[in-house]
């Protein structure tokens, strides 16, 4: 299934791109990668207060994101540690010219990567004009503006369209509503914490849901138009309300406050060969 107006990363590409690199012509062989069983970067959030301030920083500011966002992204104010869970809250109130608040965090420095597994345990919010998001993009944009230098979505769910959660890739030759990825039902996306996990290696991009494999992207060897991922990428966290997907059916104000549950995120390294 493919994704329909994810335009995230166009409010970050400020860097000047480099010239393009040649096209690999060569087949990019799967040598069946293994990856680490110890996490080189992990929160399990058994801190109270805010979140790590050595593993997370914060996206600031309204402005629509690229995207017709309808919230402002504050600077932790919206994000809260507590339970042995990192809690994201969307709420119904104005600042700085928005009519919502929210918190969009990133792990870009301790928490960047370049190949290896990312889990990340959830629970999500539920209502109309909700879309949460688990998602990864490149700490330098080295291949131009979004979405030439790649977008990787761990997970996607708008809350009109209750417990289909998504995993999708975007690059300069696949992205918006020709995004690669699938879609899956989980019927309690909302109420359980289920694994949304990816296996980053030369060779693909795999996602999974809860231990299930749901898509596989495959490297086609042709350079960055279709294989940004060869760069650093981090996580980010966030409840984004309304915007050109989440806000097709509208904003239902009584969802708010709603809030993401984290109990963990995990990086793993990939074994090289």
């Amino acid at each position: 299934m493919a994704i329909a107006f994810v335009f995230w990363a166009c409010s970050g590409s400020k860097n000047t791109p480099v010239p393009t690199p040649p096209v690999t012509t060569t087949p990019i062989a799967d040598k069946n990668w293994s990856f680490e069983t110890s996490a080189y970067f992990a929160d399990e959030f058994d801190n109270t207060g805010k979140p790590d301030a050595a593993k997370w920083g914060y996206d600031i500011g309204a402005g629509g994101w690229g995207n017709n966002e309808l919230e402002y992204y504050t600077d932790g104010s919206n994000a809260n540690v507590a339970n042995g869970k990192l809690t994201i809250t969307a709420k119904k109130e104005s600042m700085g010219g928005a009519g919502y608040t929210s918190a969009r965090m990133v792990s870009k420095g301790a928490g960047s990567m370049l190949y290896g597994r990312v889990e990340v345990k959830a629970k999500l919010p539920s209502g109309v004009g909700t879309w949460p998001a688990i998602w990864m993009l490149p700490d330098d944009y080295s291949y131009g503006p979004w979405p030439k230098s790649g977008e990787i979505d761990l997970m996607e769910m708008v809350g009109f369209d209750p417990n289909v959660v998504h995993f999708t890739v975007h690059n300069q030759t696949y992205n918006g509503a020709n995004g690669k990825g699938a879609g899956k039902t989980i019927a309690t996306a909302s109420t359980d914490y289920h694994i949304y996990r990816i296996d980053w290696t030369p060779y693909a991009i795999k996602s999974y849901f809860d231990g299930e494999l749901v898509y596989t992207y495959v490297n086609e060897s042709n350079g960055f138009a279709t294989w940004p991922y060869d760069k650093k990428f981090h996580l980010l966290l966030n409840i984004a309300v309304g915007g050109n997907w989440g806000g097709q059916k509208g904003v239902d104000d009584t969802a708010f406050p709603a809030s993401m549950d984290i109990d963990y995120v995990r990086f793993y390294k990939m074994i090289d060969k």
